[in-house]
């Protein structure tokens, strides 16, 4: 078992972490529980990645058993790893079933709850596929071996098919350019999308579908031969991308069958019907424009749900719950009416009840709606996000649920009582120091009311000064709610004695259509002035040092600190841009996505005759580089292809043309975000190092 104790000697973690051998060279290495002692209560950025990560769970058909992966990350080794462990549905008697040096996932029950059918990869295997494990560990067999290796999958209900993800290479080189040249680096571009996230598209994934006898699976045919289309969608498309009907003679699959400009510019995804008897396919949703995904069969197989937006290019439309009678065709909006949106969903046994998790004024709770009159029906309350939601045979409820203060856990939903079934992380959290989260109301500029979250400082006094951070979130349209991050923590913020206010600005979901998209076309507008509203409010707190406050944020918060940094008047000691738009015309051409940056911005920078896109490039931060006067971090990754590395640098390189003191951290093998252990720990101790540096004075710094 791995030993941590923190805080330990900078200088000694450093030379372990310099000396270690690479995970490359080490991919046999089996990494276990980390045993972590903490000093003084404090949540370093080792601790962090100590965490144990659930990222799914299962429960058996008969509802005895619940299967579910637990990461944990070596810090030496620079990697996780994910392993399936099994309790009952209370939380007792967990044991781990594998053992292995790669990580485990897409658990599925098959064979009446007699096996555990998941991804993996063994000795015996080159690319991950489809293996099975009996619930007591034993007897582990691969059931697939297709060349390319398996992404995701799903059995049919009756275990005779199963449909899995599978790259293929969609363009073939040209044979005379290409020919003698092996070794060359080269490629040749001919339309959009030639990258994507964090890869140069040179395969995509497609669906396959194979029989299944019991013991293993073979005769793949790929129903969408031919077709250089993605199925599921990248970036973030999984198993959910596939349903089959309950009588397993056809399945549901979801694709955007566009390919370079088209695609680059269009959110318009379709649920596509296929009869696996007679190899046709039908389009179930042509017409409408916007993202059509997660599509889910009620149990009797006569209605068809999908989550829905309306609105062509928009990726943060609201989520409609569709529902489709199968005999006719006939489609309607469940959430018409419902101010807000579900994130997922799924149907009851009967059929009479949809339950979903949705963003709801800063939580994300669970509902549940009457399918007949559409009345919903919290079931959740608290300060928590809760998801992956499922039901069990005696009807009662399961999820996994966050919020600031602690990572996932799964939790039992019955009637109105919740009850946590895991403490995975206990051992840790009960060493932290105490951190306090609170709902506080703003007022903006144009008179709404802005629900924040203010988070208090580790083992706070209110008799001392803090500094404070204002908190920019992504997205742009993403939820300030009870998320949990590895990255932008903010109970690592609190223990390193920071005030911190995350403000549910213009933009954010969970408060309504008109205000999650008023931010669109008004990047440097109203939600700028609700920043700066909840800045001015956090320098008002009375134990707030109103002199050492800063600004931090990712992605389109980067966007947000690159735009302060000209527009606030004094306001910030400091601010961190991590991945943000730094010069928004030179976004639009940038990025891959296009249909993102065409919708939000308001259409190309030249054409003269938009009134919205010419407001939206007029307010571009780089702009405004001749009213930076605070110090400034930018940190970026060279792999990320969402917003590229080379805004940051040029907002390093006009701080510094500037005169300013900043600094610039790359990560030439990250993306958007920043996933390797070490990456992220370097991260976290240059992002406290600058904080503490601009903003403990010395004051806050002997408190």
């Amino acid at each position: 078992m791995n030993k941590l104790i923190i805080p330990m000697s900078m200088a000694l973690l450093s030379g372990a972490l310099g000396g270690c051998s690479s995970a490359q060279e080490n991919q046999d290495v089996i990494i276990e529980k980390p045993d972590v002692t903490i000093e003084n209560g404090m949540l370093t950025p080792e601790v962090l990645e100590s965490f144990g990560r659930i990222q799914e769970y299962v429960a058996s058909p008969d509802g005895s058993k619940i299967a579910f992966t637990l990461a944990y990350e070596d810090i030496n080794e620079n990697k996780s790893n994910a392993e399936i462990y099994l309790m009952n549905p209370d939380g007792s008697d967990i044991t781990r079933l594998t053992k292995t040096a790669n990580s485990e996932s897409n658990l599925c029950w098959i064979q009446n709850g007699e096996r555990i059918a998941y991804i993996g990869k063994d000795e015996s295997t080159t690319v991950p596929q489809v293996f099975a494990i009996n619930p007591n560990g034993e007897e582990q067999v691969c059931l697939t071996s297709l060349e390319n290796g398996v992404e995701c999958f799903k059995f049919s209900p009756d275990e005779t098919k199963i449909i899995v993800a599978s790259t293929i290479k969609p363009w073939e080189k040209d044979s005379t350019l290409f020919a003698g040249l092996e070794k060359t680096t080269g490629r040749l571009i001919n339309d959009l999308m030639y990258k994507h996230w964090d890869e140069w598209v040179e395969e995509i994934p497609h669906p396959f579908l194979g029989e299944f006898d019991g013991k293993s699976a073979s005769n793949f045919v790929d129903i969408m031969a031919g077709e250089p289309f993605e199925c599921p969608m990248r970036p973030f498309g999984g198993a959910e991308s596939f349903e089959f009907t309950p009588d397993s003679k056809s399945l549901i699959y979801v694709s955007r069958k566009l390919a370079g400009k088209d695609y680059a510019f269009s959110t318009d995804s379709n649920l596509y019907l296929y009869n696996i008897a007679e190899k046709t396919t039908k389009n179930l949703t042509e017409g409408m424009l916007g993202y059509d995904t997660d599509p889910k069969f009620s149990p009797d197989g006569k209605t068809l749900a999908w989550l829905s937006m309306e609105t062509p290019k928009y990726e943060s439309d609201k989520k409609r719950l569709m529902v489709m009678d199968m005999a006719t065709g006939e489609k309607k909006d469940l959430t018409a009416n419902w101010k807000y949106w579900p994130e997922e969903f799924i149907w009851s046994a009967d059929g009479k009840t949809i339950y979903f998790a949705g963003y709801c004024e800063g939580t994300e709770p669970i509902f549940k709606m009457d399918v007949a009159t559409q009345e919903v029906t919290q079931l959740t309350e608290g300060m928590w996000d809760c998801h992956a939601v499922s039901q069990l045979p005696d009807g009662s409820l399961m999820a996994m649920r966050h919020n600031m203060l602690q990572p996932d856990d799964i939790i039992a939903v019955n009637g109105g009582k919740t009850t946590q079934i895991t403490d995975i992380n206990k051992d840790i959290l009960d060493q932290l120091a105490e951190v306090k989260v609170e709902k506080r109301t703003v007022t903006t500029t144009d008179g709404q009311e802005m629900v924040c979250w203010l988070i208090l400082p580790a083992n706070f006094d209110e008799n001392k000064k803090y500094p404070g951070i204002l908190y920019c979130q992504g997205g742009p349209q993403q939820a300030v709610s009870q998320f949990w991050s590895y990255r932008w923590n903010f109970r690592i913020m609190a223990a390193n004695g920071y005030a911190i206010i995350a403000p549910n600005r213009r933009g954010t979901p969970g408060f309504g259509s008109e205000w999650n998209r008023q931010i669109s076309g008004d990047y440097g507008g109203q939600n700028m002035k609700d920043y700066l509203a909840a800045a001015d409010y956090l320098a008002a707190l009375p134990f707030v040092d109103e002199k050492h406050i800063g600004a931090i944020g990712a992605s389109y918060g980067g966007f947000s600190v690159y735009w302060l940094a000209g527009h606030h008047e004094g306001r910030f000691a400091a601010l961190i841009a991590h991945a943000g738009i730094f010069n928004v015309e030179a976004q639009y051409l940038e990025t891959e996505e296009m249909f993102f940056a065409d919708f939000d911005l308001g259409g190309p920078y030249w054409d003269k005759e938009n009134a919205v896109a010419q407001r939206t490039y007029a307010t571009s931060p780089h702009k405004f580089v001749d009213k930076w006067t605070a110090p400034i971090l930018v940190t970026v990754g060279e792999k990320d292809y969402r917003i590229l590395a080379s805004q940051g640098m040029m907002a390093f390189n006009a701080a510094k043309m500037r005169g300013l003191e900043c600094e610039m951290l790359v990560f030439p093998d990250e993306n958007h975000w920043v996933i390797k252990p070490q990456n992220a720990i370097l991260w976290q101790r240059v992002f406290f190092n600058f904080l503490d540096k601009y903003l403990k004075s010395p004051e806050a710094q002997n408190n």
